[in-house]
């Protein structure tokens, strides 16, 4: 497999791009590899620039549930296209966008349009801090909710921990209110939210930032009891799992509502677009009704509303979640069993077309479990698995992503890759 002008371009994009690459994990660095540059994609497939083809379990993290240029996606585009891109003025379609949304998720009784699962979450916790008037949160062990400065912060030794800025340039005050708790650990949550000084907790409710870790059973309950008990706010970063683990998210699939929702990637149709919701009293401490400043030139841009609109259309027609489920079942039955047939230590994650394979003995319940997995074979495995054809996650601790576009026979040709990969 010739990769020649991938290795080319990515030499000229370290002379201008910090690492080549506009968000770091792109630089597949973990897992002992350049990054290839894709020039297009088409269903279930990308192809790079050396003209190789890859099966495309990334979907740009998440956003490509139908795949790669949808057609109706593409068309909807041109259409917009063709009136304008941006206008810093209202427009009808926003308000389509809301309204479908809505209908989708109930528990978003208002919402606000942005730019990016950032903005989102930031947003919301402002918005929860000026309508609790409190400033700590809590977020679990592990948990991504974008780059937002009081929410780059680790635990120490998986314990709950106030929390200290995990990344440089990050002041401690930033973090001084941040409260970091293992991911399915009820116990920490409560021990917290006593104070009566917690604004709210953020969680993914099936988390995909330590790989795919599902909740146990009874603990989003437990959340929603902790801290409606405790005055405390419930965020649910939906996010990934928006429109992806059903369509009402994970929320709809575990029958929780949160006071709050984050939601982005597949919303924005292949676009640049999320949103925050939720109960109406919150929603309307936002500016120009209250307080609580939020804004955004881009947010709610027509083009990025439009295809939203078009995907959250196509994904409410009859069977589709279904088909999802089957395609995530079969193609993590596979890779496990690959796995097993190579004696090869290995825990399946999943939560319908979202999954991780995790090279440990597991169970994989939390990040600190998590981190008990073999990345040097991840990295092997990664490698294996592009010269074969196969594009993944470069990242032990990132989730796959299946789409619409996948055949019976993609998963097929995904597992007997891997089991190459993994007997070698």
């Amino acid at each position: 497999m010739s990769i020649q002008r991938s290795q080319s371009i990515y030499e000229r994009a370290q002379a201008v791009i910090p690492g080549g690459v506009n968000s770091p994990v792109r630089g597949c660095r973990s897992v002992g590899a350049d990054p290839v540059f894709v020039s297009q994609g088409d269903g279930a497939s990308i192809w790079d620039v050396d003209g190789n083809r890859y099966l495309d379990l990334i979907g740009s993290w998440g956003p490509l549930i139908l795949g790669h240029a949808h057609r109706d996606i593409l068309d909807t585009i041109k259409e917009m296209l063709s009136m304008g891109t941006t206008f810093g003025a209202p427009t009808e379609v926003e308000v389509k966008f809301a309204e479908t949304l809505r209908e989708a998720v109930p528990s978003m009784e208002m919402v606000r349009a942005v730019s990016s699962g950032t903005e989102a979450t930031m947003s919301a916790l402002r918005l929860a801090r000026g309508f609790t008037n409190r400033a700590k949160i809590i977020k679990a062990d592990g948990g991504y909710h974008g780059h937002a400065d009081c929410l780059l912060v680790a635990a120490g030794s998986g314990a709950a921990t106030l929390g200290i800025p995990g990344s440089a340039g990050v002041p401690e005050g930033a973090a001084r209110d941040t409260i970091v708790v293992p991911y399915n650990d009820l116990a920490s949550v409560e021990m917290f939210c006593q104070g009566g000084d917690v604004a709210a907790m953020i969680i993914e409710p099936v988390a995909g930032n330590m790989g795919l870790v599902e909740p146990l059973p009874g603990y989003l309950e437990g959340l929603r009891e902790i801290t409606r008990k405790h005055g405390t706010l419930l965020i649910f970063d939906e996010v990934m799992t928006g429109f992806r683990v059903a369509y009402g998210g994970a929320q709809e699939r575990y029958g929780v509502v949160p006071d709050l929702t984050t939601i982005g990637k597949i919303i924005g149709g292949g676009l640049p677009a999320a949103a925050f919701g939720g109960a109406a009293a919150i929603m309307q401490k936002l500016a120009p009704l209250g307080p609580v400043y939020q804004a955004g030139t881009l947010s709610g841009n027509p083009l990025a509303m439009a295809a939203g609109l078009k995907m959250m259309e196509i994904l409410a027609r009859p069977g589709t979640y279904d088909r999802l489920e089957h395609l995530g079942r079969r193609l993590g039955d596979g890779l496990l069993a690959a796995a097993t047939a190579a004696n090869v230590p290995a825990v399946m994650n999943r939560v319908g077309s979202m999954l991780t394979l995790f090279f440990t003995k597991g169970p994989v319940t939390n990040y600190e479990t998590a981190k008990l997995a073999d990345t040097n074979r991840f990295g092997a495995f990664f490698r294996g698995m592009r010269e074969r054809g196969v594009f993944l996650p470069p990242s032990q601790f990132e989730a796959m992503f299946i789409s619409l576009a996948h055949t019976d026979e993609d998963v097929d040709q995904i597992v007997a890759a891997a089991r190459e990969t993994l007997a070698a």
